[in-house]
């Protein structure tokens, strides 16, 4: 008996062996996607390296994560050769380069066609399933119709989703709405500016959590200090001439006024005040930093970059970063003539103390010292996020905006991308706040569009 279950115990350990056949796509969303896999085994396909050396230059997102990659490929292969098993390190399992696809049965190419990488890459991860038929081999993309292709030609194929968020719809907002709550406790977080979050019947409070407490027709606004633990009253406040319009913008003015709070995102539709919030709140707070910085990820609306574009830098930056320019005209708008600030604000852009730039043109900066805003945050990939907050320095404030329903590149979706990742990562901490902002306040027929379209 003791033999029998010792080899059904090594028969399920074999039956457990994977290998993961990773495509372009993967590399390109996370240069460290080959270390993610636990004790499996990976294999890149000598045309996915082929690929990615077609990336390595450039200054977007794909470019470092293309570079990044080829440097880690050579670092582990350092007097070795890339095409046989390379350890990758305790606790993971082994990864190679292959450089033939040779299929004695399903054939991609003949099939598909002959002219496309990635039907090279489907007859790899083919091949690779033909030559361990003993493994479970799954082709990794972020690319749905390669997965569909695969899928097609009887190979499992996944989403790589290592940095991917469990559940969207749950994803965390930042607030919470509590009715009956007694009337007393109204009244004490009036009168005291704080309460205890038992009294407001508040489970398992998260820092930085921003609470509507409503006993009948009496109402106010709070936000949990995880120093304290006390429910702290939340005032309206304006900012730059610009005003809170409903509680959640009350919230977002807080979190970005709160110098204990050096981490904001604000996730929400087109029209809900994000950008304008942020702009106004770093203006309020200019002489605690020496600059603002204001920037965004660059997603052409076709494949051409900034290079096809007529003119210089500034003319070639000016259609991405135009709604940027917009909300600060707007602010302007809010002043009269001779207001002290409409010509500040002209001098703080004229003095670079504004700088409005695209992402690529802010990498290598110092950021100490910076109120750094950067806008269509989920446009980015969870390792440049964490890459943008890692060079954060001293007295550095750094607010994430966007949309998760609206992604404009290819690879990434509501679960997968940078800004989803951070709010999901870093609730919780005492550094951080969140505020989904819903209601949107840009015009009644704006929010038609947004509602009904």
């Amino acid at each position: 008996m003791y033999i029998k279950i010792e080899e059904m115990a090594k028969k399920k350990t074999k039956e457990k062996h994977k290998i993961f056949v990773l495509d372009t796509s993967v590399i390109l969303y996370d240069s460290q996607s080959v270390v993610s896999f636990d004790e499996h085994d990976v294999v890149i396909p000598i045309e996915v390296l082929e690929e990615v050396d077609n990336f390595k230059k450039g200054n977007d997102t794909v470019n470092y994560e293309a570079r990044g990659f080829i440097r880690f490929i050579d670092s582990i292969s350092v007097n070795k050769l890339i095409s046989d098993w390379l350890p990758l390190g305790k606790g993971l399992g082994k990864f190679k380069v292959a450089l033939t696809s040779k299929v004695e049965n399903i054939d991609a190419e003949r099939l598909l066609g002959s002219r496309k990488y990635d039907h090279r890459i489907l007859n790899c991860a083919l091949s690779i399933k033909e030559q361990f038929p003993e493994a479970i081999v799954t082709m990794i993309s972020k690319d749905i119709c390669l997965r569909l292709k695969a899928k097609a030609l009887n190979l499992r194929a996944e989403d790589y989703e290592t940095h991917a968020v469990k559940n969207v719809d749950d994803i965390y907002t930042g607030r919470r709405f509590i009715e009956n709550i007694a009337p007393s406790t109204i009244d004490r977080l009036y009168a005291k500016g704080n309460v205890s979050p038992r009294l407001c019947k508040v489970k398992d409070p998260i820092s930085n959590e921003f609470y509507l407490l409503k006993s009948g027709k009496q109402s106010a606004l709070g936000r949990y200090n995880s120093e304290t633990n006390y429910i702290e009253r939340v005032d309206p406040l304006k900012v730059f001439n610009v005003k809170a319009l409903n509680a959640e913008q009350t919230f977002a003015i807080h979190a970005l006024l709160n110098p204990d709070i050096k981490l904001v995102s604000l996730q929400g539709k087109a029209g809900t005040g994000k950008t304008l919030l942020a702009l106004a709140a770093a203006l309020e707070q200019r002489s605690d930093y020496r600059q603002i910085f204001v920037t965004r990820p660059v997603i052409p609306l076709t494949n051409q970059d900034l290079g096809f574009l007529p003119g210089d830098i500034e003319s070639k930056m000016e259609p991405y970063m135009q709604s940027i320019f917009d909300n600060i005209q707007f602010i302007k708008s809010l002043m009269n003539k001779h207001d002290k600030n409409r010509s500040r604000l002209d001098e703080m852009i004229e003095q670079e103390k504004i700088i409005v730039s695209p992402l690529a043109y802010i990498r290598g900066r110092s950021l100490q010292k910076i109120f750094f805003i950067v806008d269509e945050a989920q446009n980015l990939t969870p390792h440049e996020v964490k890459t943008i907050i890692s060079r954060a320095g001293d007295n550095t404030k750094i607010v994430f905006m966007g949309d998760i329903k609206q992604i404009d590149t290819p690879y990434m979706d509501e679960r997968t991308n940078g800004l989803s990742y951070l709010i999901d990562r870093v609730k919780g901490h005492h550094l951080f706040a969140h505020v989904a902002l819903e209601k949107g306040e840009r015009s009644e027929l704006a929010n038609v569009a947004n509602d009904y379209l």
